[in-house]
């Protein structure tokens, strides 16, 4: 297969380790380049993870989709995670794929035409996807317009629409025509409660049909980025959705902070779990290969991680709250989607500056047998934490905290 840059690709059962990390690219390639072939294979261990007691493997696809991503210049990669052969069960295959892609036009275009230059190219991502295969795709958070949430700006308000909206019927064609379960993150204008205004994924079915929303729990806060300017914290809980081929959960963007709203996901039966994202590489960067592999190892599933891409210019500059002086940009949202999977593996990432589609094919039978190793969910100590959460949201609630009887008298 060839790379959509016209490099060649791996071949299919080659490790994969001569690609870039979930977030490390730049280190990789710094190891690659300063380290023996040995060293650099431990140090890829390290990083990349074994799947099976194996290095991850790259696999082939269809000509049809590298001519696309050749075609429209975009990045394509794909990988295979495996699971040991079970006596009772038979394998549950998945091919799971995610978008990462930067806007079109610039933000003082015309609404109408940012957001058919944005369909118009995910319309060929997608293509490449269902060429592929894919059983369920994910775009990135607010894939439809620019990420304006930070300008404060209410006039980016029309970009948002109802369940069944524009959006929802472009990818519902899609998923019927190619027998794929599409998670489509958008801007929801709820018109049944007062036109209010959510931050939703839009789960819609391999036949076409809409399974159902969830509406994005944590609302960040830093600095005087608040995005309560827009919408407030969802109400739809931690809904898993049974798939024709899985069950799967949407943490969006800032849940990936808090442990706990990967934790009810999992509770919940949650199999691969999708964080379509917006964010810039000041701001997280250093947490993005960390957190969504961590959850996936403490809740025995995969995490499909999706971060849009590019640097997006707004009409009219704006602050952060970071003592700098005000600018038109929020800073360069850093890509880097990839699979995070439950025996600590992952993926390497997209790139930093190229859309992407990144697509993984998974045996979701790894899930349960990584709870049967690992025994996560019966040495867990709930009824321990639910104690102190029930505690600690009571006002007269005082820390357990055991202070040396000593400190004052050496002081």
């Amino acid at each position: 297969m060839a790379s959509s840059n016209g490099k060649p690709a791996q071949e299919e059962g080659k490790p994969a380790q001569e690609g870039s990390i979930g977030g490390y690219e730049s280190l990789h390639r710094l190891l690659e380049a300063n380290l023996s072939p040995d060293l650099f294979q431990e140090a890829s261990r390290l990083l990349l993870g074994l799947n099976c007691a194996r290095p991850l493997e790259a696999i082939s696809l269809p000509e049809a989709t590298t001519t696309l991503a050749e075609t429209h210049n975009f990045d394509v990669q794909a990988f295979r995670f495996s699971a040991d052969k079970e006596f009772l069960r038979q394998p549950r295959l998945v091919r799971v794929g995610l978008i990462q892609n930067s806007i079109v036009v610039p933000t003082t275009c015309h609404f109408a035409d940012q957001k058919k230059a944005i369909m118009d190219k995910i319309k060929s991502i997608i293509n490449a996807a269902g060429a592929s295969g894919v059983n369920i795709l994910c775009l990135q958070e607010a894939w439809t317009m620019p990420f304006a949430f930070c300008t404060r700006e209410k006039k980016w308000c029309e970009f948002a629409e109802p369940v069944d909206g524009e959006s929802t019927q472009f990818l519902q064609e899609l998923a019927q025509k190619y027998n794929m379960v599409i998670v489509s993150p958008i801007l929801e204008r709820d018109v049944n409660h007062g036109e209010t205004i959510w931050n939703t994924a839009v789960v819609i079915g391999n036949s076409g049909n809409i399974i159902g929303i969830h509406r994005k729990n944590h609302i960040p806060r830093v600095g005087d980025f608040n995005e309560s300017t827009y919408y407030m914290e969802g109400n739809t809980g931690h809904p898993v959705f049974e798939t024709a081929y899985g069950k799967i959960g949407v943490n969006i963007c800032y849940g990936r902070h808090h442990p706990l709203n990967w934790l009810a996901f999992g509770l919940n039966g949650a199999e691969i779990v999708f964080n379509p994202s917006a964010t810039v590489g000041e701001l997280s960067e250093p947490m993005w290969p960390i957190e969504a592999r961590n959850a996936a190892i403490a809740n025995s599933y995969f995490v499909g991680s999706i971060n849009r891409v590019g640097t997006e210019v707004f009409p009219n500059p704006f602050t952060s709250g970071d003592g700098k002086p005000q600018h038109a940009d929020f800073g360069h949202f850093y890509g880097s989607s990839h699979f995070s999977a439950p025996d600590a593996s992952c993926t390497p990432s997209l790139s930093r500056y190229r859309d992407g589609l990144i697509i993984s094919d998974m045996d979701l039978n790894l899930c349960r047998q990584i709870k049967d190793k690992w025994a996560f969910r019966m040495t867990a100590r709930y009824e321990m934490y639910a104690s102190l959460l029930s505690e600690y949201l009571k006002p007269d609630f005082e820390p357990q905290v055991i202070v040396d009887p000593l400190i004052n008298k050496r002081a």
